[in-house]
């Protein structure tokens, strides 16, 4: 499913089949998991909080969860730009193997930093750049002690009604999404092959918790990326520039936002789907990509690329929702994002 919105009109249209038992076609509306998408929701509720003054970006994560190693040292603003030097608990084997051999388990978010801990630190915070999940984890945890509220109330309250994002749901561990929705197709998980990849559409989201966790349709997501590029309706004027002024070169990541060109938004990538979300503040265009597959393709590592007729045609390595969104973005005038994706 593809969106563009410019202040001269709005274009939406579904490609290919939102079921592939079925044939079902795709169409706009369908609800997808938007995986790291859900990062930006968390980033802007933590910038909120500092603008409210109830927090600061200069704070230690030691004030507010406990066992971090370096904690006394990384800042919320060091965990918002990935750069604390925290592991990334889907970088540890361990977790991937019990999440693919067992994708119903609900992981707490206690449960999820256990295995980030025990490879932490990867280096002194503040002093490079590694995307780490976890970081994001931290940081949900942090708007619960702030607020005293579970995260999925704050998240309402904060960011959902305020932009009318009723499409838009936090599903915590409950694996059903909402009517009518696409199924997600995967390599990942046991028995997988590019013969038969697996159906994920119900695998349990709760390991995703504040980083990854939100299913959203269409017509929410170019509204909030619209929102999230200009900073009306979630942030005043300082702190969305601040946000704005925050993106690190090389990688081009900042507070929970990316950057390439004119473009920033986010990716977002878990089992069965793919998201993109960008909006160009000069042009006040938002496009948006939802994709019922994390398969890639192209001239990818051997075991990786997804089995497709045109896998040697000498395209680069991508995922789906990176594809199409390379392909549409030059269309706008802009200057398409390079292939990254979380």
């Amino acid at each position: 499913m593809v969106g563009v919105q410019t202040p001269h009109g709005t274009w939406k249209k579904g490609y290919g089949v939102a079921d592939p038992a079925t044939g079902t076609p795709m169409e706009p509306g369908m609800h997808t998991r938007i995986g790291s998408v859900t990062k930006t929701f968390t980033g802007t509720m933590l910038l909120q909080l500092a603008e409210a003054g109830r927090l600061s970006l200069d704070d230690t994560i030691d004030a507010y969860v406990e066992g971090i190693p370096n904690g006394d040292r990384i800042t919320l603003r060091q965990l918002a730009d990935m750069t604390s030097g925290v592991a990334s608990y889907t970088a540890s084997e361990r977790f991937v193997e019990l999440f693919l051999d067992q994708p119903g388990v609900a992981f707490s978010p206690e449960d999820l930093l256990t295995f980030a801990v025990e490879n932490s630190p990867l280096f002194e915070p503040g002093t490079q750049y590694d995307y780490s999940n976890t970081n994001t984890i931290l940081l949900g945890m942090v708007i619960e002690k702030t607020t005293g509220q579970p995260f999925e109330t704050s998240l309402r309250k904060m960011v959902l009604e305020p932009l009318g994002l009723e499409k838009t749901v936090w599903p915590g561990s409950r694996t059903e999404l909402p009517e009518p929705y696409a199924q997600g197709v995967t390599l990942q998980g046991v028995d997988a092959t590019p013969e038969a990849p697996l159906v994920a559409t119900h695998w349990n989201p709760a390991s995703l918790w504040t980083a990854g966790e939100l299913i959203s349709n269409l017509d929410d997501l170019l509204v909030y990326g619209r929102a999230l590029g200009s900073g009306q309706g979630l942030l005043g004027t300082e702190m969305q520039q601040a946000r704005l002024r925050s993106f690190r070169p090389p990688d081009g990541y900042g507070l929970a936002l990316r950057c390439n060109g004119e473009w920033v938004g986010h990716t977002g990538e878990v089992p069965g789907y793919t998201t993109v979300v960008f909006h160009s503040p000069r042009t006040d265009t938002t496009l948006v990509v939802q994709a019922n597959s994390d398969m890639p393709s192209g001239d990818c590592e051997e075991g990786k690329a997804a089995q497709d007729a045109d896998e040697a045609s000498g395209l680069s390595c991508s995922l789906p929702a990176m594809r199409i969104f390379n392909a549409v973005a030059p269309l706008l005038g802009e200057t398409a994002p390079q292939n990254t994706a979380e």
